[in-house]
C-alpha cells in the first residue's frame, strides 16, 4: 500500500475515531486498517494514535500529522477536480440523509431528471428524523425541514417550506368546514409532538404581525410524518402538514385545505453540511442540483 493510501486511511481514523469504522466506511478488513496505521508511525518513528479498548485519539504528534495531511488530501483533490474536471463530476458516490417525508416527497420523484443529466453518479439515502454525526456515519449532508440547533456545521438555506391546514373529505363531511379560528374549538386534531422533546406542537396562523397558537383538542398524537398524514387520511382529525407532502394528495381530493383565507407559517428547509474546505465534486454536482430543483417547488419560497 502505497503512503498516499496510508494517510487517507489515518485521516479517516483521525475523523472517526475508529479503527471498524473506518474499514466499514472505506470498504476495507479491520486488520488492513490497524496495519496501516502501524506501519505508517513505524515509517515515521511516531505515534501517531492513543489506542484504548474504546476509542482511538489523536497524539499531539498526530494532531500536527493529521493537519498537515489535510491540507495535501485538499490541494490533491483539488488539483485532479481540475485536471479531470469532466469526469469526476460525472462520476461518484454521494450520501445524503433526510427524513422519510421528504425523501418521497421531494428527493425521490425529482431523481429520473437528475440521473438523466448524471447516470454515473449513486446516490444513497439514508432515513432518519434525528440528529447525526455526519463523519461519523459517512454522510455528504442532510436535508432538514424546520429550525436548526446551533453547531460547526455550515448551512445553506434552500427556501420556506408552506404549510397547509386541511382534513380529509369524509372528516369534513362528518364534523362540518371549519371557516374561522373560532370554529376550531369544535372539531378535533391529529397533534404532531416533536420527536425531539415530545412536546405537542400547536397549530400556528399569522394575523397581522402576530403568531397565533391554538392548541386543538385530539385523541391522537404522532412523532412521524408519514404517520401524521395518514392519520389525517383516515379521518382521524385536522392536520396541519408542510404543504410538500400533502401537495398530491389535495390534488387528488383526498385532503381538503381548509381556512385557506388564514396566513399559517412557513418553515425553513435547509442543507446541512461539514465545514470542510473541499467537496467532492459528485457532491457539490448533486447539493446544487438539489438546491435549484427544490426552489423551483411551488410550495417553497425560494
Amino acid at each position: 500500500m502505497g503512503r498516499l493510501e496510508a494517510i487517507r486511511i489515518f485521516a479517516k481514523v483521525a475523523e472517526t475515531q475508529s479503527f471498524s469504522k473506518t474499514a466499514d466506511l472505506m470498504d476495507l478488513p479491520r486488520g488492513s486498517v490497524s496495519r496501516t496505521i502501524q506501519t505508517l508511525e513505524e515509517q515515521l518513528e511516531v505515534r501517531l494514535l492513543s489506542r484504548s479498548t474504546r476509542q482511538v485519539s489523536l497524539t499531539d504528534a498526530g494532531k500536527l500529522y493529521y493537519e498537515r495531511c489535510q491540507q495535501i488530501l485538499t490541494d490533491l483533490a483539488e488539483v485532479e477536480a481540475e485536471l479531470t474536471h469532466a469526469r469526476t463530476v460525472s462520476r461518484g458516490t454521494v450520501r445524503i440523509d433526510t427524513s422519510g417525508s421528504i425523501a418521497r416527497s421531494l428527493v425521490v420523484p425529482a431523481l429520473d431528471a437528475f440521473y438523466a443529466q448524471y447516470p454515473d453518479i449513486d446516490v444513497r439515502i439514508g432515513i432518519a428524523d434525528r440528529n447525526i454525526d455526519l463523519i461519523q456515519e459517512g454522510v455528504d449532508f442532510v436535508l432538514r425541514a424546520g429550525p436548526l440547533e446551533a453547531s460547526s456545521l455550515v448551512a445553506r438555506r434552500i427556501g420556506n417550506a408552506r404549510i397547509v391546514t386541511c382534513a380529509s373529505p369524509a372528516y369534513l363531511e362528518r364534523h362540518g368546514v371549519p371557516r374561522t379560528f373560532a370554529d376550531l374549538d369544535r372539531h378535533v386534531a391529529v397533534n404532531y409532538a416533536s420527536p425531539r422533546t415530545g412536546r405537542i406542537l400547536p397549530f400556528a396562523f399569522i394575523e397581522g404581525d402576530r403568531t397565533v397558537n391554538i392548541t386543538m383538542k385530539g385523541r391522537l398524537a404522532v412523532n412521524e410524518g408519514s404517520a401524521y398524514i395518514e392519520s389525517g387520511l383516515r379521518g382521524l382529525g385536522i392536520i396541519q402538514p408542510t404543504r410538500f407532502y400533502v401537495a398530491e394528495l389535495i390534488r387528488e381530493g383526498k385532503l381538503v385545505e381548509i381556512l385557506q383565507d388564514a396566513q399559517t407559517l412557513s418553515t425553513p428547509l435547509s442543507i446541512v453540511y461539514t465545514n470542510r474546505n473541499h467537496i467532492h465534486s459528485a457532491v457539490r454536482v448533486f447539493m446544487d442540483w438539489l438546491a435549484e430543483t427544490l426552489r423551483r417547488n411551488p410550495d417553497i419560497d425560494g
